[in-house]
Formats: structure tokens, C-alpha cells, sequence
């Protein structure tokens, strides 16, 4: 197949970024090309901002479920590409755009070279968050159409174009966002006597967050309490009434996460004690964990493997979050990385990934799907 198209392709799609359910521009444009394609075998039908695409086999026996994520992040580019983002602050740094033209790139072979099984192409709203997986499995479209297995990728920045990495089983841990709100008593500096501090407040506590880790998780197991961001306080003279924490928690185990969090709440109460403030926690989104079906996993392994064109890689598991978890948790498949051969990593202003790759996962996902439905 050739896929200069796809490279011009994920180009367009680099240059409209946009963020979780706000993919209008991307919709469109996603529209517009499959509505080129010859349409007797083909079915799409639109969720908010997502696709669905049916593509009827020859002689159905199941049905093959392939998912592409299609936002971008906050992100303000600086790659310097001439293709970079339009869109001032918003970036696909997180290599959803590829992600969209490998699954454009299979549709197109396939509308052309039909199988006996039917296939189901997923465009993914809102991965980054709040989490569009989750919504879209809950569909009407997706119960008619849920297929009996799924396959998504992730491109790897770390790994040289031609290598693919996953795993049986764990393969991306479960994540969530975290919010703390703290509210006390504001005052003038030179009277702290009369105030609740919120600032000391807040430091105290992420302090105190960093023990969760080191002394209440099992040490043969693996969790991630990180504080990415502190606010609070308007000027220098004035103690501050509020403060706001905001961060992330990664475990490898849903047994790890539930005792992440009733530390996080006891903690957070001794706080409200200790200085004399309120306090309210979100945890935001909150995603379930990657588990890939052990024997189609194995079984993509050894096809992998076999291709002379791929160095195939079992790869550990990572703290990486990602809404495709919920998907694996209904329907058996897996998720793969892709190697890209980037400098810099996912969600970094200068991720640009080796367009190769993306001839490598069509040309890849099109022999193993056509395998499949043998």
C-alpha cells in the first residue's frame, strides 16, 4: 500500500488540534475522507464528536474492533514543523493524529480488499479527558455493533520505527486526576495569629501525600501520587483563605488505587484538624487499567514476531493512563506500542514522531486483520 496519503493525512490532522469533545474540525475532516471511499460496504455513524465505521464482510463470523483516539492536548508547539498546530496552545502531542491515519489507512484497504468478517473503526473522542471510552461503550451504535474483539495502539517515542512492544495481561496501570480544595481564614500578613493559613496548609499535606507511596503501599507493588500543581494567595503581604492541589495517582493493581485514596481522605481530614480548614476532594477522571486478553495478545506476539520488517518486543508494563482500559474491560483484545523514534517524549511541545511508523502499523494491522478473519 502506499501511504504518502496517510503521511499528508496525519499532517492536515496535526495542524487542527483540538481537546476532549471539542473535535469538531477533526470530526469534520474525518468525515469529509470517508465519505469519498466507496460507500456499498461502509457504515458511519457519528456520537458527539466521535465516528463509527462499518465496514460488512463478505461472509461475517464476528466482528474485528479497531479504536483510534482523536484529541490533542493543552499544549503550545514548538517543533517547528511546517505543518505545525493552527490552533494557539493546543497540540497533538500524545501522537493522536497518527493514531487517525493508520485507522484512515485500514479503512481504505480494507473498503478494497473485503474480508469474511465485519469491522468496526472507533474514532475516539476526548482520551486525554474527561474520557470518551467509557460514554461511547454505553451507546445504542455500540451495542448493535459491539464487536468480539478490539485492537488499539499507542506510538512509543522511546522505541526506533519497526519495533512493536506489549504484553499478556497489565500493560498500562490505572489512573486518576486528583483536586484538593482547601479553605481557611485569610488575613494580613503581619497577623497570622487572626488567620487559617492555606498556604502552609497545603504544603503540609503534600508533604504528607509523598508517605502514601513509601509507607502504605506494598513495595512488591507499584503506585504514583504526584502534585503537578500548587495555587494559592493573591499578593505577598496577604495569607492566603484558599489553596488548591492538583495531581495524579498511577497503581498497577485496582487494590492499590482504592487504599491510594482512603489515605489520600484520611490524611486530608487530619488537615481540616490540624489547621482549622475545610476541604473537598474530586478525583476527576478516572480510568480503568490496560489489561490485554492473554491469548489473542500472545497470538498478535508470535504474528508480530514472524514479520521481518518488525522487532518485536515484550515489553514491560508502564504508569501510562489510558481510556482503552475500559474498552479490554468488555470486550477481549489489545492495546501495542508503536515505535516512532522521537527525541522527545508523549505530551512534550516537540514530540515529532517518525512518519515511517505509520506505514509499519498499516501495512502490520492489515495482514494481522486479514489473518484474523481467516
Amino acid at each position: 500500500m502506499e501511504h504518502e496519503t496517510f503521511i499528508k493525512i496525519r499532517r492536515d490532522l496535526h495542524k487542527i488540534p483540538e481537546l476532549g469533545f471539542k473535535e469538531y474540525k477533526t470530526q469534520a475532516y474525518l468525515l469529509h475522507y470517508l465519505h469519498q471511499l466507496p460507500g456499498e460496504r461502509l457504515d458511519i455513524k457519528t456520537w458527539e464528536t466521535g465516528i463509527f465505521v462499518k465496514i460488512q464482510g463478505e461472509n461475517p463470523k464476528k466482528m474485528i474492533g479497531y479504536r483510534a483516539d482523536i484529541d490533542g492536548l493543552p499544549i503550545t508547539e514548538s517543533t517547528g514543523v511546517e505543518f505545525k498546530s493552527l490552533h494557539e496552545g493546543q497540540m497533538h502531542a500524545c501522537g493522536h493524529d497518527l493514531h487517525m491515519s493508520i485507522a484512515l489507512g485500514l479503512i481504505t484497504h480494507f473498503v478494497s480488499h473485503p474480508i469474511d468478517d465485519d469491522l468496526l473503526f472507533i474514532f475516539q473522542p476526548a482520551e486525554e479527558g474527561p474520557g470518551g471510552a467509557e460514554p461511547m461503550l454505553a451507546t445504542d451504535i455500540m451495542a448493535e455493533w459491539k464487536p468480539d474483539m478490539i485492537i488499539a495502539l499507542h506510538i512509543a517515542p522511546e522505541y526506533p520505527v519497526g519495533t512493536i512492544a506489549t504484553r499478556e495481561g497489565l500493560l498500562f496501570a490505572n489512573t486518576s486526576e486528583l483536586f484538593i480544595d482547601l479553605e481557611g481564614k485569610g488575613g494580613h500578613a503581619a497577623y497570622p495569629h487572626h488567620t487559617n493559613d492555606m498556604i502552609v496548609a497545603a504544603c503540609a499535606l503534600v508533604t504528607q501525600l509523598q508517605s502514601i507511596v513509601a509507607r502504605n503501599i506494598d513495595p512488591l507493588d507499584s503506585a504514583v501520587v504526584t502534585i503537578g500543581k500548587i495555587t494559592g494567595g493573591t499578593v505577598q503581604n496577604i495569607i492566603a483563605e484558599t489553596a488548591r492541589i492538583e495531581g495524579t495517582i498511577r497503581t498497577l493493581s485496582v487494590e492499590s488505587m482504592v487504599k491510594v485514596k482512603e489515605r489520600i481522605e484520611s490524611l486530608v481530614k487530619g488537615i481540616e484538624v490540624g489547621y482549622q480548614c475545610k476541604t473537598a476532594i474530586d478525583y476527576g477522571s478516572m480510568y480503568h487499567q490496560v489489561y490485554n486478553h492473554e491469548e489473542l495478545t500472545n497470538e498478535f506476539i508470535k504474528f508480530a514476531g514472524a514479520n521481518e520488517n518488525i522487532n518485536m518486543i515484550v515489553c514491560r508494563e508502564a504508569m501510562t493512563g489510558e481510556d482503552f482500559g475500559y474498552m479490554l474491560k468488555d470486550i477481549p483484545g489489545f492495546m501495542f506500542w508503536l515505535g516512532v523514534d522521537s527525541g522527545f517524549g508523549l505530551h512534550h511541545a516537540k514530540l515529532n514522531p517518525d512518519e515511517k511508523a505509520i506505514g509499519t502499523a498499516i501495512d502490520l494491522l492489515s495482514s494481522y486483520i486479514e489473518y484474523k478473519s481467516k
